[in-house]
């Protein structure tokens, strides 16, 4: 491990403290480690991800938006082989929380992610992709009926 000197303003050196005592740092260190590894996997998601990756694919959505429930399934149907499972709550009598698991290429991975937040009626979507292994190629499922 190496030691580096380095120069913060002071309104975001408060920031940085305020942040780790909330979240229980210990020390400065180990939260500016972890902002860091965030924005570095932040910048590689940004710069046009490659390979595999594993996926969370958060949104709230209005259930009563019309034929949104209709346009989401269909997206998560024409990409099956993406999804691993969904979490539904209910928020309240109107509004619906979504947590969707992703595996896949990261280009399919965020172009499903796109579409779904993009979609009218979705209020708020946000996609956290992770890198796997580029070692192991993804099996293909078989899958018991057509879609039309």
């Amino acid at each position: 491990m190496q030691r580096i000197t380095i120069t913060i303003e002071d309104d975001l050196l408060a920031e940085i403290d305020a942040a780790a005592e909330a979240r229980g740092y210990q020390n400065r260190s180990e939260i500016i480690r972890d902002l860091a590894r965030a924005g570095l996997q932040q910048s590689a998601e940004d710069a046009a991800p490659s390979g595999q990756c594993v996926a969370a694919l958060v949104y709230v959505y209005d259930h009563a938006a019309r034929d949104l429930s209709r346009r989401l399934v269909r997206n998560f149907h024409g990409h099956h082989d993406l999804s691993l499972a969904t979490l539904h709550v209910h928020l309240d009598d109107d509004i619906c929380m979504e947590v969707t698991t992703l595996k896949g290429a990261s280009s399919e991975v965020r172009h499903l992610a796109d579409h779904v937040i993009a979609e009218r009626g979705v209020r708020y979507g946000r996609v956290v992709m992770i890198p796997t292994s580029q070692d192991k190629k993804p099996k293909a499922r078989k899958h018991g009926h057509r879609h039309d």
